[in-house]
């Protein structure tokens, strides 16, 4: 949902505010303002007041409105009318397996706070809650929270987070590793982040179940999501897809957040089951020959960067929403829009449909396959 640009509410043309002052002014005095005269360089300096005044006056009006509000402005809007705080940051989660040198005949506990960290210490990890070997056990799994927040503790490979901080936290400790990838972290909502929800939030009043508003509460759950669909696979049965803002499908992670979101039973009817589920994934290849005017100005290594950026555009576009038709005449005009180039010969992707869910079937996503093949072919005459 794009963002309204700033509305005038009154105007700011210098030129108008001149000839209205300088028209009055001898309309009062009876004498012609000459174009150097005291009198004009006055008229100027008082329109130029006015003209800053007024672009004052525009973005204090453009401020009250949801659609072109920003930062803290748009926050006190979304208490008023919508009720729906910005979503603030969020830390990534893990599991972590800790293990005892050998088994012993009582519980040791793992106490809630335990700090583990990478090999480099680059960012800490505290358990959550308490956790207990059991007794003739040498290991217990735990959920462990970045105690930095935002989407810099995501992506941490199985092994990386291997070192305990507090190691007189527990007695016979050998060893700790991550037996999950880190993720569910989250930078707090942006403007446009932030106003989409708003305006999704009106389906949430439903109690219902209606699509609108599982997408809602989908959403509100991780501001690195990009895009969720809803389908009715049976009666009573309800299918999230989630996709994540960078054209990934939503992790593990990820999903078991969005589900315990849409399953509060403020928000799940009773007779619904909800489940997070995968989109199916279509592959295509990128295969494209672009010659450019013989003519350009632009340099031949200057035109191949800004196509190759082009392309990078064109995947991330394609990429971005669930059910986004595969469309070759996107990338061809991203391409052609690259100053100095005159055609483009696209072997693929070919056109491809995907379905949106909208039929309760499952819906499907754009996928890269392979590197982007870029064939220079030259320069051509007009």
């Amino acid at each position: 949902m794009a963002r309204n640009t700033e509305f005038q509410f009154v105007s700011t043309d210098t030129d108008s505010i001149i000839s209205a002052l300088t028209g009055k002014y001898e309309a009062l005095t009876g004498t012609t303002v000459q174009p150097a005269s005291p009198e004009q360089l006055f008229i100027r300096w008082v329109a130029n007041i006015l003209v800053q005044e007024r672009v004052q006056m525009n973005y204090a009006a453009n401020q009250n409105l949801p659609s072109r509000a920003e930062g803290p402005n748009l926050d006190a809007l979304g208490e008023l009318f919508y009720n729906v705080p910005r979503p603030d940051s969020q830390a990534a989660t893990a599991m972590v397996r800790f293990n005892i040198s050998e088994a012993q005949s009582m519980t040791i506990l793992i106490p809630e706070g335990t700090r583990v960290t990478d090999i480099s210490s680059t960012l800490f990890w505290a358990t959550k809650e308490d956790v207990y070997i059991p007794a003739g056990s040498t290991y217990a799994d735990v959920e462990v929270q970045c105690m930095t927040t935002g989407t810099v503790g995501n992506d941490y490979a199985i092994g990386q987070i291997n070192t305990l901080v507090d190691t007189s936290a527990f007695p016979y400790y050998s060893s700790c590793s991550n037996i999950t990838v880190s993720g569910n972290g989250s930078d707090a909502a942006d403007d446009d982040t932030y106003y989409e929800l708003m305006m999704a939030s009106m389906d949430s009043y439903s109690t219902a179940g209606s699509r609108g508003s599982y997408l809602y509460h989908a959403k509100a759950c991780n501001t690195e999501i990009g895009d969720v669909a809803a389908t009715k696979p049976s009666d009573g049965c309800v299918n999230l897809y989630v996709l994540m803002k960078d054209g990934t499908l939503a992790n593990s992670t990820v999903k078991a957040a969005v589900l315990e979101a849409c399953s509060a039973d403020t928000v799940r009817p009773l007779t619904d089951y909800v489940q997070v589920v995968d989109a199916a994934q279509v592959t295509y290849s990128v295969n494209f020959t672009y010659y450019y005017y013989s003519t350009t100005a632009t340099s031949a290594t200057e035109i191949a960067a800004a196509v190759e950026a082009a392309v990078e555009e064109y995947v991330e576009w394609q990429s971005a929403k669930i059910g986004r038709d595969i469309n070759p005449d996107k990338l061809r005009n991203l391409v052609l829009a690259v100053d100095g180039v005159k055609r483009v010969t696209v072997t693929s992707p070919q056109f491809t449909q995907l379905r949106d869910g909208s039929n309760n079937d499952t819906p499907q996503v754009a996928k890269l396959s392979g590197t982007p093949s870029i064939t220079n072919g030259g320069p051509e005459d007009e």
